[in-house]
């Protein structure tokens, strides 16, 4: 399989970063205008006889990369959008992006507002006939969903409960099988031996959890990306900032958590990959001010994966590295 990372290499202001968008999603416009006339229809299938080539398959996350990669194989050429330390909150496409949104055949994107600075794009891309789009969150039970009171909506980091993200993957395989069916027997095939890893995760992630004492099964990290890792693994689960990066935290949200930390006595907290440790370190000064000793139980992968070619760079190992790093810090091992 060809796997292609587009990365963006510096953020912007974002005064421009408001005019780059806006000039960017009137590119996208112009540029589906103009082939809109010859487009073919996205939800037809392939004709095997037809159609030699794979499929374009384009995704946002490495969650989504991962697992398409481990479904597809080699039956699609994959590009993801977002690489290592991205965050998807607060990512603004390039130009670049939209060339590769505009020659796929298939897009994958989480949804629920994870991309809350490419809505626009896909609301226009859904609108091309050549291009199919799949929200892959917004495709579950919203019963299975947490809900993200100041959106009005649900949290969109569905990936951290591993049951759900079974659930998420049988969105791709089915998706992949109606858009490919030439090769829909392998779609499935590899679906389900997926599968049978992620119900073994699921079951080693609840085992590890139970090596740390209940009274501290207290989980502090920077942005509010781990609820559903929380309802899943049987943890409390403490934000400095909410479920966007986005949000900003104060000094009395840092206080808030120091005094959690301080009255639980939790020996630890966690920074992230794609958040700034700033506020996080707050709070360490904070609960050390007030009599509790806390340290920095190391860094988890909140928003992203790890390198390509590393055990974190796969959905798998970026799960078990957080379960690992969690344990340690709170069991005192």
């Amino acid at each position: 399989m060809q796997m292609t990372f587009k990365r963006i290499e510096t953020p912007c202001p974002a005064f421009s970063c408001r005019l780059s968008a806006i000039a960017l999603l009137f590119l996208l416009m112009v540029l589906l205008a103009a082939c809109g006339q010859t487009a073919t229809v996205a939800d037809e299938p392939r004709n095997a006889t037809a159609e030699a080539s794979p499929l374009n398959v384009v995704v946002t996350t490495q969650h989504l990369g991962d697992t398409v990669a481990n479904l597809a194989q080699d039956r699609v050429e994959l590009t993801v959008l977002f690489g290592p330390g991205i965050d998807p909150h607060t990512y603004i496409p390039t130009e670049g992006d939209l060339q590769i949104l505009q020659n796929a055949d298939l897009i994958f994107y989480n949804g629920l507002l994870l991309e809350a600075q490419m809505g626009r794009v896909f609301t226009q891309m859904e609108q091309r006939q050549a291009t199919q789009v799949v929200a892959v969150a917004e495709a579950l039970p919203a019963e299975r969903l947490l809900l993200w009171e100041e959106e009005e909506g649900y949290d969109p980091h569905i990936w951290k409960d591993v049951q759900l993200w079974i659930a998420a993957t049988e969105v791709i395989r089915t998706t992949l099988m109606e858009r490919d069916p030439a090769n829909a027997a392998t779609y499935e095939a590899n679906a389900n031996a997926f599968v049978a890893e992620l119900e073994q995760l699921h079951q080693d992630i609840l085992t590890q959890i139970e090596r740390i004492p209940p009274e501290l099964r207290v989980l502090v990290t920077a942005h509010d990306a781990f609820s559903y890792y929380g309802r899943a693994y049987g943890l409390e689960v403490e934000a400095v900032q909410g479920i966007s990066t986005e949000a900003e935290a104060s000094a009395a949200d840092i206080q808030a958590v120091a005094a959690i930390l301080i009255e639980r006595q939790i020996p630890a907290i966690f920074v992230e990959t794609t958040v700034s440790p700033r506020t996080i370190e707050a709070v360490m000064a904070a609960a050390n001010a007030g009599g509790q000793a806390v340290r920095i139980g190391g860094e988890l992968f909140a928003d992203d994966l790890g390198e390509p070619g590393t055990p974190e760079g796969t959905y798998i190992g970026m799960m078990r590295h957080n379960t690992d790093t969690i344990v340690a810090a709170l069991a005192g091992e």
